[in-house]
């Protein structure tokens, strides 16, 4: 929770400040979080005012008996919980870059307003979902994921962040994953809950398992994965041109990196 809400915080991702505007020019956000211990979870859908998703869908999570929470439901709930939930005004979410990038994704989408082949995904649009899974030392797997979804975005568009099993997904016997891309298609497949089971059943490693669903089951360009298996192997599979990640150890691994190769700092 704690890294993601640094995320959201950084206006270079899609997620928190930095979001990416809906047709209507305003912010929608969804997050989800799930302890691989106990298979508890929690997500928001579509909050506006709430400073930081992941919390809200940590506390869905840890006080209530409920998974997902969405729209006005999920902006009661922070309601509910008064100063324990920081709140802000949509337009705390703002950018000049998420700006830019609607009028962009509106002016060509009116260009196609007379084909029945509009897409509500563009392939310029802003992406930057974040993420982040973990083993911590006593054996336990968590994950979590945070997003302003896609650009122009309209009708209560929900996409694969705050859905268990598409977006996210952890449990202490197989693996955490958390993904990132066209969230229609990590729906469809259940991306998150496939990982885990072909470990599962099939007797998969985490990075096989990943790279099996990003390689073979979706499409270029569709988006990435990161994970972790209770031994501590990590996983970052993507079909993009390049995905920004990052992987850290208390035996004193950190590197970083964008495009196929790794950054040693």
């Amino acid at each position: 929770e704690l890294v993601i809400q640094i995320l959201e915080s950084d206006s270079n991702f899609n997620s928190g400040v930095g979001a990416v505007c809906t047709a209507t020019g305003g912010h929608e956000l969804d997050a989800s979080i799930m302890d691989g211990e106990t298979l508890a979870c929690g997500a928001v859908g579509g909050v506006t005012t709430v400073e930081h998703p992941i919390a809200l869908a940590r506390l869905v999570m840890e006080e209530t008996r409920h998974v997902l929470f969405v729209g006005r439901g999920a902006e009661q709930f922070a309601d509910s919980l008064g100063d324990r939930v920081p709140r802000v005004p949509n337009s705390f979410f703002d950018t000049e870059r998420t700006k830019r990038s609607l009028e962009e994704v509106l002016g060509r989408r009116a260009l196609e307003t007379a084909s029945t082949t509009a897409k509500d995904s563009d392939p310029h649009e802003i992406k930057g979902t974040v993420g982040c899974v973990v083993l911590d030392s006593h054996g336990h797997l968590a994950a979590g994921t945070s997003t302003g979804g896609l650009t122009g975005k309209t009708f209560g568009r929900i996409g694969d962040s705050p859905i268990i099993g598409a977006g996210t997904y952890a449990n202490d016997e197989t693996c955490a994953i958390s993904c990132t891309g066209v969230g229609e298609e990590y729906i469809r497949y259940g991306v998150a809950r496939d990982i885990a089971a072909r470990m599962e059943y099939l007797g998969m490693g985490v990075a096989e398992a990943c790279d099996v669903l990003i390689h073979e089951v979706l499409q270029p360009g569709d988006g990435g994965v990161i994970g972790i298996d209770r031994q501590g192997n990590v996983a970052m599979s993507y079909n993009t041109t390049g995905m920004v990640r990052a992987v850290g150890n208390s035996k004193g691994r950190f590197d970083i990196g964008i495009w196929e190769e790794f950054e040693d700092l």
